[in-house]
């Protein structure tokens, strides 16, 4: 930890944004360091930037508006909408649903992968033994699970008859006017100018280094022709990156926050949010995993896609702000990116923030999050 802690005070300067909001708008910006050091490019609270996991619940997001319309239901056999039939092989009498997916008690793991790239499908990779728990069935163990999402991208795509990207972008990027996408090709061009490059603790390029222009192909695809052309929907939801691929600016993203804070905000019902907000799992010492690949204390209450902070349990380190207080929202983890959405909905207040740049397996003082979260978080 300590040789992590000093290799990231070695490397050139990260790019850190913080937005504070409350019901009624932005209160508070702060904005430091470079978003693009090959150009020297100063980090904007408009930039977009990849927030990895945090958009697990945009996706929830769009879900639930599938279910406000009628088109999904949180508890029917997701086999109905693919097409085929999903059945953990150990346990095929259990049912599979989206509740089970969005909150990452299905059964499902990331053991065989859960990037998909074009010309492979959703079913040959849930097809492979390795991506079941063999010792649990589903609903029983909460293991965070990113192939979840591909599924639950897979069943939007299905009964939409749209590709994700697109169907993200009528059901939640549209309606609240967020300059957004999922996957750089289907932002605006200009807006793969503002590109948040992600570093490493050293300094070195993970990913997102665009050079102006979005890339030339959309989706993870294999050496050879990059053809859409005859993409079949519900084939393979993984492609436009449906666990961590959405592109948004941290003054967006408290958009976002305030449909959790607003109880909807004319967005989703208050039902809806309910729903989303209100944990499935709280860790008990033997019914799940507290972090991403294992334990760890990160995650100890999660609903659709949505995690509770501030878990007093032994095991639990799931309080960056350091303060007791229950908040709702949802963490990232990617490319040397840390992120957060966190909203009290008691106090009426919320921060979306990330950095980059942080080491791998950096913890800070008071939790299971780096020291650049705690202090994001807490705004000093």
């Amino acid at each position: 930890m300590i040789a992590a802690l000093l290799l990231a005070a070695c490397a050139p300067r990260a790019a850190e944004v913080r937005v504070a909001f409350d019901r009624s708008g932005i209160t508070e910006v702060d904005a430091r360091g470079v978003a693009d050091r090959r150009t020297g490019r100063r980090v904007t609270a408009d930039d977009p930037v990849r927030i990895a996991s945090i958009s697990k619940t945009v996706v929830a997001m769009g879900v639930m508006r599938l279910v406000e319309a009628g088109t999904l239901d949180l508890d029917r056999d997701v086999s109905d909408y693919l097409g085929w039939r999903l059945r953990h092989p150990r346990f095929p009498d259990a049912a599979i649903t989206l509740r089970l997916l969005l909150s990452h008690r299905s059964g499902l793991t990331d053991a065989a992968d859960y990037a998909i790239p074009l010309g492979d499908t959703v079913r040959a990779r849930v097809g492979d033994p390795r991506a079941w728990d063999a010792g649990h069935a589903p609903g029983t163990f909460f293991r965070y699970t990113n192939l979840n999402f591909p599924v639950v991208a897979s069943v939007i795509e299905r009964v939409t008859q749209e590709r994700f990207d697109r169907a993200m972008a009528r059901l939640v990027i549209g309606p609240l006017g967020l300059d957004a996408c999922f996957n750089w090709a289907a932002c605006r061009p200009a807006r793969a100018a503002q590109a948040v490059v992600l570093y490493r603790a050293d300094g070195g390029v993970a990913t997102d280094d665009l050079k102006g222009a979005p890339p030339p192909c959309p989706v993870n695809a294999p050496a050879g022709p990059c053809d859409l052309a005859h993409y079949v929907p519900g084939d393979n939801g993984a492609l436009f990156s449906p666990q961590g691929g959405l592109r948004v600016s941290m003054r967006d993203l408290a958009r976002v926050g305030r449909v959790l804070l607003n109880d909807g905000d004319g967005f989703l019902t208050p039902a809806s949010v309910a729903v989303l907000t209100t944990p499935v799992w709280t860790f008990d010492g033997g019914n799940g995993v507290t972090g991403e690949g294992g334990d760890g204390g990160f995650l100890c209450r999660y609903a659709l896609a949505v995690q509770t902070l501030a878990t007093r349990r032994d095991g639990c380190r799931d309080d960056p702000f350091g303060d007791g207080v229950a908040r709702v929202g949802h963490a990232g983890d990617a490319y040397g990116l840390r992120s957060g959405l966190w909203v009290n909905r008691a106090a009426g207040t919320g921060v979306a923030y990330f950095a980059t740049g942080v080491a791998d397996g950096v913890r800070g003082r008071r939790s299971a999050f780096a020291p650049q979260e705690e202090r994001l978080a807490r705004g000093r």
